[in-house]
């Protein structure tokens, strides 16, 4: 899949996007047709315990978008830009989007929205990199808009996130996440611009669909957004493995003889000098 797949899928059919940060996931998703994978910074959350996304930097990212990378074959790699790349020293924007290219493999990045946004992006697609546009509930500037919580819910509000969605695309995003949106001010935007939005909180107006891996499978536990839905439940059953592994070792069942290996009795019996 490459950007001009994406951005021609748009009016013919939903797009689907989910996030992996290792290889053993990365060709699980890839292997089911996933369209986009994304090495989401929510990296720091489900994978590092850390409690905010911003305290994952480019080092965390460019080693797990190596590996992400190593086992796609098919979808759309995207890197997410750590909050330290391009929000800290925007200077740096376009040297550290570089890297996630050059260096990890993937095709394009992704930017939250904040202050300097549209002077970062037309920065790095001036450069030839595909970014991704995110607005809405940016948890890098989570602070800055008020914690937590749906974005664009009063018109002036809502006028705000079309007018961003515009400017990202004039400024050349090749596709826009709308995070906790309400479903129609999702529906009007992707209305009136020409790139997909994809979405995650923003109901199915949307060109298409995102998540974390980790929440629709059960494996994260601190919290789940409402808009989560759990399409299994894994956590129950790596428990159950781990116990029954656990007791067979403590009751010495494993390993049985099924899983050891042998030698001959009478090299055996050399060995020993008998």
């Amino acid at each position: 899949m490459d950007i001009n797949e994406i951005k021609n899928l748009k009016g013919r059919r939903k797009i689907t996007m989910l996030t992996a940060y290792d290889y053993p996931i990365a060709e699980l998703v890839d292997r089911a047709g996933i369209d986009m994978i994304l090495v989401g910074d929510s990296l720091a959350n489900v994978v590092l315990g850390l409690d905010s996304t911003t305290k994952v930097g480019m080092p965390e990212m460019l080693h797990h978008a190596k590996a992400v990378r190593r086992a796609v074959k098919n979808a759309l790699l995207i890197a997410d830009m750590p909050y330290e790349s391009y929000q800290l020293n925007p200077e740096d924007s376009v040297k550290n989007a570089k890297r996630f290219i050059n260096e990890a493999g993937a095709q394009a990045v992704k930017l939250e929205w904040f202050e300097r946004c549209l002077e970062v992006t037309e920065k790095i697609t001036s450069e030839g990199i595909p970014v991704m546009g995110h607005i809405g509930l940016t948890p890098q500037t989570v602070d800055k808009i008020g914690g937590f919580k749906v974005q664009g819910k009063d018109a002036a509000a809502a006028q705000r996130l079309i007018e961003q969605a515009i400017e990202l695309e004039k400024k050349g995003c090749f596709a826009i996440v709308l995070e906790c949106v309400p479903d129609k001010i999702s529906g009007l935007i992707s209305s009136k611009i020409r790139i997909p939005t994809i979405g995650i909180g923003a109901g199915v107006h949307c060109d298409g669909q995102v998540l974390v891996i980790h929440d629709m499978l059960g494996l994260f536990s601190r919290y789940t957004p409402k808009f989560v839905k759990k399409y299994a439940d894994l956590s129950p059953l790596i428990t159950k493995a781990v116990e029954d592994f656990r007791n067979e070792v403590v009751q010495e069942k494993f390993p049985s003889e099924q899983y050891s290996f042998s030698i001959k009795e009478e090299e055996f019996k050399k060995l020993n000098g008998i």
